[in-house]
């Protein structure tokens, strides 16, 4: 492991409140933060094991995991709002901010969301993948000249409230066991939206991942929809 410049000499100025937190909650006695490992900044170092606390789009990530996965154990950490509070600043700056519960609900299976940029990556044995599930606040800002599909409410900063809980994924096979163990085979993408309660488009990159990873198979057709089944092969 080639590294440089310690922890106290990495600038975290930019470093967004939520991934702060997150890092703080994820760190143990021992843990070295922010260093350098062969080019590129680590968000904590544990005994050899690199952890990367991503709390946007993991796409970003690819080309740094690719590379660091060959030398070295990786885990990304992954937060999932399973709820979130919505927090407006006063548009005129001074009077109190509004604040109300977004209806929206997280779960587990949102990850598929972001593993289609590299569904095949968890089955290298050096990488791990921790999913969080969150309780947070967003707070909002306004301005007139962005986010007109939020009528100028634009995402200021994210701030933890608490974790709520967390899974581990270390083989394919750990992230099959968020098929449902009731799901008739063979299934479409449909039936496998309806099991999880979720919509069809994240049911439909649950099954990419899942057939990328080896863990699924397609086994037919019925219409123009591809049948799947659990590849026993995989037990």
């Amino acid at each position: 492991m080639t590294e440089a410049q310690p922890a106290s000499q990495i600038s975290t100025f930019n470093e967004k409140p939520l991934h702060a937190a997150l890092k703080a909650w994820y760190a143990r006695a021992g843990d070295r933060l922010e260093v350098q490992v062969d080019g590129f900044i680590i968000d904590v170092v544990r005994d050899g094991l690199l952890i990367e606390i991503q709390t946007t789009s993991l796409a970003s990530l690819k080309r740094k995991l690719l590379a660091l996965t060959d030398h070295h154990h990786v885990r990304v950490v992954y937060p999932i709002p399973q709820e979130k509070w919505l927090v407006k600043l006063a548009e005129d700056g001074h009077s109190a901010p509004s604040r109300r519960k977004s209806p929206k609900r997280g779960k587990i299976e949102d990850v598929f969301r972001e593993l289609v940029s590299f569904p095949k990556l968890l089955a290298h044995p050096n990488f791990s993948l921790d999913v969080l599930l969150i309780q947070e606040e967003e707070i909002r800002r306004y301005d007139s000249t962005r986010a007109w599909r939020r009528r100028g409410w634009v995402t200021e900063e994210r701030r933890l409230l608490q974790v709520v809980d967390r899974r581990h994924f270390y083989t394919p096979a750990d992230m099959g066991e968020l098929l449902p163990e009731d799901l008739v085979e063979p299934f479409t993408t449909s039936d496998l939206a309806a099991a999880i309660a979720r919509p069809r488009r994240l049911a439909q990159r649950m099954a990419y991942c899942l057939r990328a990873m080896g863990v699924i198979e397609a086994v037919g057709k019925q219409g123009n929809a591809i049948l799947y089944a659990r590849n026993v092969s995989q037990d």
